[in-house]
């Protein structure tokens, strides 16, 4: 009996463990999930960053003409760029007038005697002319007026931007193939003008010029129009949903802390390899380059393009790092103590030379020290929605939210009247 009673009690124990050790294993294994999903998130906000900052770019070109002015505009400043206009408009002038419609000037009875003389001085004829027409567009180009044609023509092309993208033609600005042009029809015009003022009154006849001047031109255009139309349509919601799997992928995670930091490394990274990308890109493109392109010009167009996007690159990478810098200096880690003992020891020292000063923090001191989580969640708000909140914030915004960042908790730390306080 007692041999029975023993078995029974000892299967009854192993039943227990059995039990146990069944339920420890099944949080174990929810954890594992958790974590995964966390991983799996993470990852793809890091992924999804560099397509979120180029969605979010091409939204901003194609729907703020004030945006895409303010890219184009520069342009017109360029000497590269006004070098390859004055060319470009000067052929396309001279097609209109050879040497021989000199002859419609004069009377009958002296044609003859100029279509000898002609004959052997036409070419030195004709580069006299190209060189007066080159002055007048060169100084029509290097004036203001240049730079108001240019910024109305984009202006008025501004709702043809997306056909660069979707390849539809139509409009100021065309994408044909794998060139994107721009009609420089009115500076033709003003031109034209310019030269029946200066006494060349054949220019007169010259028609109505619609000119294309390149300002893309790229193997690589076709090929990408899909993606940026893709892109273009994700707009707005991409970026928001980068952010979403960032966060979902922190709170999922055991240590959340680690995980911040982790992300935000990751967004900066992310956005660093897109920056690295657009200047990988800009020495194929040109490498490239047909040879009767103006590569300066095609270079400072390009350049002009990306500007805006490079800026949300260095905003990104910047944001990325305060946030992994915030994250990591805040948890229990010896060397984060050691910084937030130093800052603590800083404003330490300056409360104890106020003390000796005679300064008293009274009730405004008592009062930070009550509620100073809540004002310090009230200012890492207001770092958050002003960044939201700026219209284009770049590497140099960020930046310097962030000092204002800091110099408000360095405020909160000087009034925050602790009972170890020397003020």
């Amino acid at each position: 009996m007692a041999d029975s009673a023993e078995t029974a009690e000892l299967e009854e124990l192993r039943q227990r463990l059995a039990l146990l050790e069944e339920g420890a294993a099944q949080p174990r294994n929810r954890h594992r999930v958790r974590s995964f999903c966390a991983v799996l998130l993470i990852l793809l906000a890091c992924v999804l960053t560099p397509l979120s900052a180029v969605a979010a770019w091409t939204n901003s070109q194609v729907g703020d003409t004030d945006r895409y002015l303010a890219t184009v505009t520069p342009l017109a400043e360029n000497p590269a760029v006004r070098a390859a206009v004055t060319d470009r408009v000067t052929t396309e002038i001279m097609k209109y007038l050879p040497v021989g419609t000199l002859l419609d000037e004069v009377t009958p009875d002296q044609r003859p005697l100029l279509d000898a003389a002609l004959g052997r001085v036409s070419s030195a004829i004709t580069d006299g002319l190209t060189g007066f027409v080159h002055n007048q567009v060169e100084r029509v180009v290097d004036s203001d007026a240049f730079v108001t044609v240019w910024v109305a023509v984009n202006r008025n092309a501004h709702a043809a931007v997306d056909r660069i993208l979707t390849g539809q033609g139509g409009g100021a600005v065309q994408a044909q193939g794998d060139t994107v042009t721009l009609d420089l029809a009115p500076l033709i015009d003003q031109v034209k003008n310019r030269l029946v003022a200066d006494g060349l009154g054949i220019a007169s006849k010259i028609p109505e010029i619609h000119t294309d001047f390149v300002l893309v031109q790229s193997d690589a255009i076709p090929k990408a129009r899909t993606a940026f139309r893709l892109l273009d349509l994700a707009g707005f919601w991409l970026p928001v949903l980068t952010v979403l799997c960032a966060a979902a992928g922190v709170l999922l995670a055991g240590r959340r802390r680690r995980a911040l930091v982790t992300a935000a490394l990751g967004v900066a990274a992310g956005a660093a390899l897109l920056g690295l990308g657009l200047t990988v890109f800009r020495a194929l493109y040109q490498d490239r380059l047909p040879a009767g392109v103006n590569q300066d010009a095609a270079t400072a167009v390009y350049d002009a393009l990306v500007h805006y996007l490079r800026a949300t690159v260095r905003a990104v990478v910047v944001l990325g790092l305060l946030v992994a810098f915030g994250a990591w200096v805040s948890g229990g880690g010896r060397w984060a103590g050691t910084v937030r003992g130093f800052w603590a020891a800083g404003f330490g020292a300056v409360r104890g030379v106020a003390g000796k000063a005679g300064l008293r923090l009274g009730p405004v001191g008592r009062f930070v020290h009550r509620f100073k989580g809540w004002l310090t969640g009230a200012v890492l708000t207001g770092f958050v929605l002003a960044f939201l909140l700026w219209s284009y914030p770049t590497g140099a915004v960020v930046l310097w939210l962030g000092v204002g960042l800091l110099g408000a908790l360095a405020v909160l730390e000087l009034l925050d009247d602790r009972p170890d306080a020397t003020v």
